[in-house]
This record gives structure tokens, C-alpha cells and sequence, in this order.
């Protein structure tokens, strides 16, 4: 079988913006703690290409450890999982795999991020350890409550929140996805692209300008980050679902959040602003950019920011959604 050459140009097109990606997402963790959260707190932070680069270089040469699971060989698989939904997102949202019909829409967009959202949840589900140590016995904390003889683990109030998370807090997130769907009338990528390019970026729209706020807020959840960092709040779960994870699989990790960092920015620069990440195109730059500035936006904002507890969560939650429900009402009106 010969390979046209257009062919060959798309697929090393595709494949160079994918490098392109994965370089930025190694940068952008960095970016964010030393340039945005050591800044404002008056510190000096971690090194610039520690977080993405040099710690899961690091990790990936140390040993690893055998947490207690149920089934263990799914739950060391969950990072890896995590990566190649984030990457299959990615790919889809590059212009020259809009070819591949319901893969490149706003439905597989929210498919693969709720496959990616389920792994946090399992993540806590199946591991029984207690910093990777068995603890089989029963918690005796007095007033606990005991059933079985089995105690709570750390793990298993991650799992909680993200099911949570999944249940509530991403929701908004995805009522903003509708946004541009409403206003084109298709769930297509390349639908959503050719209708920006006549009529000019949905961004510049009421509902655009509502849809961005709502994304950005659902953007911040799926991060976890400060005041929704439900997932890991370091004060009861330590480091949360990811707790028990070492060596390799610590490091891909550290690899997937910057990647999903950029993922997330593309999303949005993709069905707001009608620009899919091409490294043929000048508009990757924008790309880049606006990678770099929803980090910065979050940064700011969670370093000031307190952790929420249900009471604010939930309520933030449900406004912010309503918002969403908004912005698509005044899409139909577009």
C-alpha cells in the first residue's frame, strides 16, 4: 500500500504537533508554581522545568512500591489509562483527524473526559493501603463506626469526592461544551471550526463570553485545583487517589497533568475561538498561548483562594451550572 503524499504530510503534521504539545505540557507545571503561585506567595518556588520535566525523569528511576489492591494490575494500569484519554483528546482536536467522524465531536470529547474522571474514582477504590502499608485491622477510633471489622482508608475518601466530582462538580464543564454546539447546530469539530472561520469566534458572543466563564470554572474542577482541589486536599487525604503511586507510574502522573493542561486549553480554543492546534497553521501560537494563560488565570486565583468544603462547593456548583444553562439558551438566540 503507498502512502500519498498528502497523506504523509497530514500524519507528520499530526505527529509534530502532538510533540509540540507534550514539550509544552512538560513546561506549563513549572510555569505555573514558579512564575505564578512562588510569586505571589513571596517564595521561590520550585525550578522551572522540575515539575514537568526533571521529577518524572526523576520518578521514573526510582523503586517501586506493591500497595495493597484488590486488583492490582488495573490499578497500576489507571495513570497510563489517564494519559492516553488525555492524548486521544488531543489527537481528535487536530484538524487533520477530523476525518474520523463521531471521534472528532464534542460527544467523544466528553466520553474520553468521563473515562478520565472515572479513573480518579478507582483509584481510590482499589487501593486498601495506608502510605503502602496493609493496615487489616479494624479502626478503633472510639465513636467509629465499624462494619465487618473493616476500617475506612485514605484512599477510599478520594474515591468518594471523585465520584463527587464526577456526579456534580464537572457538570458545568460540560454545559459549556454545548455552548458552540448550540449556536452551529452540530456536534462536529470541523462543523464547529467552519462556522467560526465565516461568522468569527464564538468567544466574541454573549454566550461565548458566559460559556468561557462557565468552562473556566469547570476547567478549574477538573484540575483540581484551589478552591476545588476536592480530590487531594492535603489537610485528611494527603495526596489523595494518587497517594500510593511511585516509580513510573508517579511519573506519568506528572506527565499527564500538564498534558491535560493543554488539552483542556485546546478544547476551549477549539469550540470557542474556531483554532484547532495545527502546527501548520500561525495559529498554533495562539495555541500556545492561550495554553499558557488559563494556567496563569488559575494560578492566580487559587493562590489566593481557600479550599472549599460542600457547603461552598456545592452551591458553586449549581450556580455555575445555571450560568451554563444560560449561555445555552442565549446560544439558541445566536
Amino acid at each position: 500500500m503507498i502512502i500519498s503524499y498528502e497523506s504523509l504530510y497530514s500524519i507528520l503534521a499530526v505527529i509534530a504537533t502532538i510533540i509540540v504539545a507534550f514539550i509544552v505540557g512538560t513546561i506549563i507545571p513549572g510555569f505555573e508554581r514558579k512564575y505564578v503561585h512562588a510569586r505571589i506567595q513571596q517564595r521561590i518556588g520550585p525550578t522551572f522545568t522540575s515539575l514537568g520535566l526533571m521529577a518524572p525523569i526523576k520518578f521514573f528511576f526510582k523503586e517501586n512500591i506493591e500497595p495493597n489492591s484488590t486488583v492490582p494490575k488495573l490499578y497500576k494500569s489507571l495513570p497510563i489509562i489517564c494519559f492516553i484519554v488525555v492524548f486521544l483528546i488531543l489527537l481528535f482536536l487536530i484538524p487533520q483527524n477530523y476525518v474520523f467522524g463521531v471521534f472528532a465531536s464534542v460527544i467523544a470529547i466528553i466520553g474520553f473526559l468521563k473515562v478520565e474522571e472515572i479513573c480518579y474514582v478507582l483509584m481510590g477504590a482499589l487501593s486498601k493501603s495506608i502510605m503502602s502499608l496493609s493496615m487489616p485491622f479494624p479502626d478503633l477510633v472510639k465513636g467509629g463506626l465499624h462494619l465487618d471489622s473493616q476500617r475506612s482508608f485514605i484512599e477510599d475518601i478520594s474515591s468518594k469526592r471523585a465520584f463527587r466530582l464526577i456526579a456534580f462538580g464537572s457538570f458545568p464543564l460540560y454545559l459549556s461544551l454545548f455552548v458552540p454546539v448550540s449556536v452551529v447546530g452540530s456536534v462536529y469539530l470541523k462543523d464547529i471550526v467552519a462556522y467560526q472561520a465565516i461568522h468569527g469566534p464564538i468567544l466574541f458572543s454573549a454566550a461565548g463570553i458566559l460559556g468561557f466563564i462557565v468552562f473556566f470554572i469547570g476547567y478549574m474542577i477538573i484540575m483540581n485545583e484551589y478552591p476545588f482541589a476536592i480530590l487531594k486536599t492535603k489537610a485528611d487525604v494527603i495526596e489523595g487517589p494518587y497517594m500510593e503511586y511511585a516509580s513510573k507510574y508517579r511519573a506519568v502522573i506528572f506527565l499527564t497533568r500538564g498534558f491535560l493542561i493543554f488539552t483542556m486549553s485546546m478544547i476551549f480554543s477549539v469550540l470557542f475561538m474556531g483554532l484547532p492546534p495545527n502546527i501548520i497553521s500561525y495559529t498554533i501560537l495562539i495555541n500556545i498561548a492561550i495554553a499558557f494563560i488559563f494556567p496563569l488565570i488559575m494560578g492566580i486565583l487559587s493562590a489566593f483562594s481557600p479550599i472549599f468544603t460542600n457547603k461552598q462547593f456545592y452551591p458553586t456548583v449549581i450556580g455555575t451550572s445555571l450560568l451554563g444553562v444560560l449561555a445555552i439558551a442565549l446560544s439558541l438566540l445566536y
